[in-house]
């Protein structure tokens, strides 16, 4: 059937469909066949804590130390609120009014920026989102590096001693993962995932759950709880601004979130379903946060390390291969994550492409192979150089920037307000006609500009330590 006798098709028979086969305009330009959504709340809570739980888990307890145990927690409950409306607000992006198919479908972000507020608009977005995915695969990288060469210093502590010299590079661990990963990031698509998403999402709940174990087991063993109200004695501004956005880096939910909604099946319709899944997600994530965080600094206080796991593997011997376990868990984890945002980006770039050369006959290479031992597979060579090339770019960049904290605090600090905060605002303004100077106006242009302000402080703490770490 050609695209225009498809389209045609569906203007005249519109009350015949069910809302999981109303196409989206982008979907019968580019892509005629179908694409089969069998998610559920489930999977996109697996979906969400995967990509949400990651390598900012490890540094909330060093946060809390520069905040204290009124501002740490208090700092948490307000990101993972500002997280979770952004959440409601993009639910309801998700499907956009078209006066030729009915509800439209935004199968990413950008789209659905592109859609309801302009190109012009869905530029910058497109360009900041593509910057966050980047700088996520750039600190998961640094993280899992750093994961595996704990278990290395680990077991080269509980043999020698703990003043044996045990001090290992990152390098080949961040070449291992993007080895890894690129092998990985020939999976064809975000649907496609599922079962690495899960598993890994099992892994991140271990893990945070073995680090608040070890935290309440240290606090016991220490006979008091440690820190203060006010947080640490050496109270800076780029401290402080940096733990802020170490915080912020820990919800990227908002990176992902449209791009999990398009796997939902309907009905029930996939705003309700997405909704209750983030709500689920989010309940669960913080309350692992502020556990984790809470024991870490009650566990070390002011001596809270930026990796909450490396400072128990230097301090608690004992536990050792506890510990090896979380960090095993954590390498497994971001393998996971690591695709659910590399994933988006794949397809932002890959429909760009599409839609700009469409008649490029490279974009339809798909050459069969055969192995022994193996079944017949297919590789798509501009899939294969495309991301690729992207795995190396971003392992490339955490060999040169292999700082934990600063990375994420600086991720953090600047996509968290535009992504997170402005645009799902504009798209509900302008979705639900909210006209200037009402009480709903007033009070979401009040709440953009307090987090704006907060946001721009955390950025600038972050981006100075960043500095200072390289200098």
């Amino acid at each position: 059937m050609a695209m225009g006798e498809e389209a045609e098709e569906h203007q005249q028979t519109p009350l015949l469909l069910t809302s999981d086969q109303i196409p989206s305009k982008s979907t019968i330009l580019c892509n005629p066949f179908s694409i089969k959504r069998t998610g559920t709340a489930w999977t996109a809570v697996a979906h969400i804590i995967t990509g949400v739980v990651g390598s900012g888990v490890l540094s909330l307890a060093w946060s809390m130390a520069q905040l204290g145990w009124i501002a740490g927690p208090l700092a948490m409950l307000f990101f993972a609120a500002v997280t979770l409306l952004s959440t409601f607000l993009l639910c309801d992006s998700y499907r956009s009014p078209d006066p030729e198919f009915g509800p439209s479908r935004n199968r990413s972000y950008r789209e659905a920026v592109h859609i309801i507020l302009g190109e012009k608009n869905a530029l910058i977005c497109g360009f900041l989102q593509q910057v966050g995915l980047c700088g996520i695969g750039i600190a998961y990288t640094v993280t899992a590096a750093i994961s595996m060469r704990e278990i290395q210093k680990s077991n080269c502590y509980h043999k020698q001693g703990h003043g044996a010299a045990c001090e290992y590079g990152d390098t080949l661990y961040m070449l291992l993962f993007g080895a890894a990963q690129v092998l990985l990031s020939q999976i064809p698509d975000f649907n496609s995932i599922k079962f690495l998403s899960v598993v890994a999402a099992v892994m991140s709940f271990t893990y945070s759950f073995i680090v608040f174990a070890l935290g309440f087991a240290e606090v016991i063993g220490n006979g008091y709880v440690k820190g203060s109200i006010t947080g640490s004695s050496t109270h800076s501004v780029a401290g402080i601004s940096q733990a802020l956005g170490d915080i912020a880096f820990a919800y990227p939910c908002s990176l992902i979130l449209i791009k999990i909604q398009d796997t939902l099946r309907s009905p029930p319709s996939e705003n309700k379903t997405m909704k209750k899944a983030s709500m689920i997600a989010m309940t669960g994530t913080t309350f692992f946060y502020l556990c984790c965080g809470g024991f870490g600094y009650a566990a070390f206080g002011e001596d809270t390390p930026g990796n909450l796991l490396a400072g128990f593997g230097l301090f608690s011997g004992r536990y050792y291969w506890l510990i090896n376990i979380a960090n095993a868990c954590i390498v497994i984890h971001l393998v996971g994550s690591y695709q659910v945002f590399s994933q988006t980006f794949f397809a932002n770039i890959e429909k760009s492409i599409a839609e700009k050369w469409p008649n490029i006959q490279f974009t339809h290479i798909n050459p069969t192979y055969k192995l022994p031992w193996f079944p017949t597979f297919q590789i798509n060579l501009p899939r294969l150089c495309l991301r690729t090339t992207y795995v190396i770019s971003t392992t490339t960049i955490a060999v040169i920037f292999p700082y934990f904290n600063q990375v994420i605090g600086v991720m953090g600090g600047l996509t968290f307000w535009p992504l997170t905060i402005y645009f799902p605002v504009e798209m509900y303004f302008k979705q639900r006609k909210i006209e200037a100077w009402t009480t709903k106006w007033i009070m979401l242009r009040a709440y953009t500009m307090f987090c704006l302000l907060v946001t721009a402080f955390a950025s600038i703490g972050s981006i100075e330590g960043l500095i200072s770490a390289k200098l």
